[in-house]
């Protein structure tokens, strides 16, 4: 039959999408389904219906699949953040490695087999920042996170992948909210003080910062917050003030104000101490960060006698965790308080072999063309958007012997490998690491090798 919006059909669920849905086939027409496992057999309630596919959502499970667990979260089917909480995490790991594979060979066109993906030995409370959105109404504040595809916040102070001092920072909040009478930001009118409540924490040295965005340049009575977190939050050692008055959808502003304590928290990556400021890249998950620049370092296979050149090097992390095995680290990137704490990191921890140049990707590798500098290795993290395409011939004039990728999006990766096979630079491992257990992401690593 014609399917239709309201109708109710069975639905055998056979692959899961990039965002974690289910898909099922109804007379050929793909058919989505948040929250179902592959081999689900259910009933789907639709909810819509276009030319070429349709959206579900459960009215009842027929018959489970062996890999659907019962969620440990009670706010996991409503919020837009976890998508695998029903599921084992055997299967959750099964399906990441599987998506990069895919990527590899749909966009990309090539043909290397993913090593076995590198899997997290804890599944929560392993995120070293969150960042709340908050809605107040007569005066108490509600702080989650948004519903899957929605600005509509699901309450979720106690979020489990959420260290559990930020519940307790949250808890602060609200008792400033509640006694000065602080308004929530309206993204229809552009008016209300409090936008976001952000939180980052060093897991290894257990350093917290706090960090209230507003629609403002200041807050009133900081010295209440700042007293209520101190009171609420163990580990705290930096207040921070983020001022955001533009209209968009963007979390942070360009200014950030510390009220107290600290301008940096502290962190250990390998044996390094690294330096983190509010606005900063830093990888969210710690222990399986250490594993990804593990086997990213083990991909480089350096001697000590190499030139190593960090693209999109944030703070520094990667090189900098490197810099004992090379005889020159030079990092490239565009935040300039990035590159401060980058070179404050190397003079922290002894570094005497790294230099480092705030400017883009494209820009920053001609600077080293220009000065003659030819590095032998290459370490790519880009954004989740990968690399600019101008970069590309700007590598191949460097024509490093290995380029190390680290990617967040293995699309954007498959992209970029299929540009650089076309400079004759093949690609001959990738391995996937789950950087963010119970969420659709998954992070990896491939290397690539000069040719000729």
């Amino acid at each position: 039959m014609e399917l239709s919006k309201n109708d109710k059909i069975e639905l055998t669920i056979d692959s899961l999408t990039s965002e974690g849905s289910g898909v099922g086939r109804y007379d050929g027409l793909a058919v989505f389904v948040r929250g179902t496992v592959p081999q689900d057999k259910i009933i789907a309630h639709i909810i819509k219906r276009s030319k070429n596919y349709a959206v579900g959502i459960i009215d009842k499970i027929i018959q489970p699949s062996p890999e659907r667990i019962e969620s440990d979260c009670p706010y996991s089917k409503k919020c837009g953040g976890c998508s695998f909480r029903h599921m084992t995490y055997d299967e959750e790991l099964k399906y990441k490695k599987s998506r990069v594979q895919d990527a590899l060979e749909r966009i990309g066109h090539i043909d290397v087999k993913v090593d076995e993906i590198i899997g997290a030995d804890d599944l929560a409370h392993y995120r070293n920042k969150a960042q709340y959105p908050v809605d107040i109404a007569d005066g108490e504040m509600l702080a989650g996170f948004y519903a899957y595809k929605s600005h509509r916040i699901i309450p979720c102070a106690d979020c489990k992948l959420q260290p559990t001092e930020f519940e307790q920072g949250l808890k602060a909040f609200s008792k400033w909210v509640e006694s000065e009478n602080i308004t929530s930001y309206n993204e229809q009118t552009g008016r209300g003080l409090l936008r976001h409540i952000y939180f980052r924490k060093g897991f290894a040295t257990g350093e917290i910062m706090a960090c209230a965005v507003i629609n403002a340049d200041s807050i009133p009575n900081s010295d209440l917050l700042i007293s209520l977190l101190k009171e609420n939050v163990d580990g705290l050692i930096s207040v921070a003030v983020n001022v955001n008055k533009e209209k968009t959808n963007v979390i942070l502003g360009r200014e950030t104000k510390i009220i107290w304590g600290e301008k940096n928290i502290k962190d250990k990556l390998l044996g390094k101490t690294f330096l983190i400021s509010p606005d900063s890249f830093y990888q969210v998950n710690h222990n399986q960060c250490e594993k990804l620049y593990k086997k990213a370092s083990e991909l480089a296979n350096l001697t000590g006698d190499e030139i190593l050149l960090d693209l999109y090097c944030g703070v520094g992390t990667i090189g900098l965790t490197m810099a004992d095995s090379v005889k020159q680290l030079v990092g490239i990137e565009i935040i300039p308080q990035a590159i401060e704490n980058a070179k404050e990191n190397a003079k922290i921890n002894g570094i005497t072999n790294a230099q480092f140049i705030c400017a883009d990707a494209p820009k920053g590798a001609e600077i080293l063309k220009k000065k003659g500098i030819k590095p032998d290795v290459i370490i790519l993290d880009p954004p989740r958007k990968g690399c600019d395409k101008s970069l590309f011939d700007t590598i191949e004039e460097l024509s490093p012997k290995r380029i190390v990728y680290v990617s967040c999006d293995s699309a954007t990766l498959a992209r970029d490998l299929a540009i650089l096979k076309e400079k004759n630079y093949v690609t001959q491992k990738v391995t996937a690491v789950d950087m963010f257990p119970r969420t659709p992401h998954v992070e990896c690593v491939a290397l690539i090798i000069k040719e000729g």
